[in-house]
């Protein structure tokens, strides 16, 4: 327990900034999830829309310091990546079978790996 003024300041401080960066990061989560969605249905103009709010999202709880720029920029890297993979053709999103929890499963297709096994 703190016990002088300043400390028990620093525990209110920190109380109220741990609610704020949870807020922030369940917003940051429900965008990303929003993403996923529109990927998943195979509304690549939604998708389109959603990652750059996604990104712009990311991009702001990294300026507010709740998260780091560089693990921002690493999943705005990856969430373009899979838009991307979806676009060109060489992802497709398998389609959710019932209720399925979790993220949605990409699938990629036969013959297009590199493994050294060839006929």
């Amino acid at each position: 327990m703190a016990h002088s003024l300043s400390a028990k300041k620093r525990v209110r401080q920190s109380i109220k900034r741990r609610a704020r960066n949870r807020a922030r990061k369940e917003v940051l989560k429900d965008q990303v999830k929003a993403f996923s969605a529109a990927l998943a249905s195979g509304d690549l103009k939604k998708a389109e829309s959603e990652l750059n709010n996604t990104a712009s999202r990311l991009d702001r709880v990294a300026s507010k310091g709740t998260i780091h720029k560089n693990t921002a920029a690493r999943k705005r890297s990856r969430l373009a990546k899979r838009l991307n993979a979806v676009r060109s053709g060489a992802m497709k999103v398998a389609a959710p079978a019932g209720k399925a929890k979790g993220k949605p499963k990409t699938v990629k297709p036969k013959g297009t790996g590199t493994s050294g096994a060839t006929a």
